[in-house]
């Protein structure tokens, strides 16, 4: 069988794109999925996702990660799949799907795509090191640091990812540094076990954990990733996150096909 896909990334976290609306792609084909993301034996990506039909919503979104096993909710990848409805012609400006953690909203204006994430009605901070916990569609880990660039990120992440607190669920790490140029973020994602360029779940749970630090009530914050910049705006009310938008590029990468 041969499989079509489309290769699109939002600031450098990359993804391959397949039309699943007929429903002919093997989900529970874990070693695929993988085979498909691997850099050196496949396409390469930091993770898969198919868009498949879903009733009363534009489509459904199934996502992937790049060990093969489906996960929590992608924020560029929700980005990527709306730039990717609008290739198909299922939308044009604007719609609606549903993921695994519920509904989102986008709008696309030129190359930026903003997405509607899920309210966040609880920011923890960890019992030992008085780092903030939270869930955005996937779950955070965030830390405070004063030189981001020369932490040796990997290492680092691992062993909060891999302590006895999250090592069963896992949990994606994020190291932050706020300095006079602004706020710039590193992200060790679960799933792929490695540093990515960016993190759209990661870049919102780092602007709600910025805004409990600064007590923000309401506004937009840019945050510059490797791969590129975001920007996450919100509202707190009831002590609740709600009305959050990711926004930032997607673009079409390559097309080509592979063989099963």
């Amino acid at each position: 069988m041969q499989i079509d896909f489309l290769k699109y990334q939002g600031t450098g976290n990359d993804f391959i794109l397949i039309d699943n609306r007929l429903l002919f792609f093997p989900k529970e084909n874990t070693q695929l999925v993988h085979q498909f993301c691997d850099r050196k034996f496949g396409i390469g990506a930091d993770g898969l996702m198919l868009l498949e039909n879903a009733s009363g919503y534009d489509f459904k979104m199934v996502y992937f990660n790049a060990d093969g096993n489906e996960s929590t909710m992608c924020g560029n990848g929700g980005r990527c799949i709306a730039a990717f409805a609008t290739h198909l012609g299922i939308t044009q400006k604007l719609g609606k799907f549903i993921a695994i953690d519920g509904e989102h909203d986008f709008i696309i204006e030129n190359n930026a795509v903003r997405l509607k994430m899920i309210d966040v009605p609880a920011i923890y901070k960890d019992d030992i090191t008085n780092d903030f916990v939270l869930f955005t569609g996937s779950p955070h880990y965030v830390r405070f640091e004063s030189d981001i660039d020369n932490i040796d990120l990997v290492s680092e992440a691992k062993k909060i990812r891999y302590n006895e607190v999250y090592a069963k669920e896992g949990i994606n790490v994020n190291f932050v540094e706020v300095n006079d140029s602004g706020i710039k973020m590193r992200t060790y994602e679960r799933g792929v076990e490695d540093e990515t360029l960016s993190c759209g779940t990661g870049t919102v749970a780092v602007a709600l954990s910025y805004a409990v630090r600064q007590q923000i009530n309401k506004g937009k914050i840019d945050i510059s990733t490797p791969g590129g910049h975001l920007a996450v705006s919100f509202e707190l009310k009831d002590n609740i996150f709600t009305d959050i938008w990711l926004e930032g590029p997607a673009s079409y990468v390559f097309k080509g096909n592979f063989s099963i």
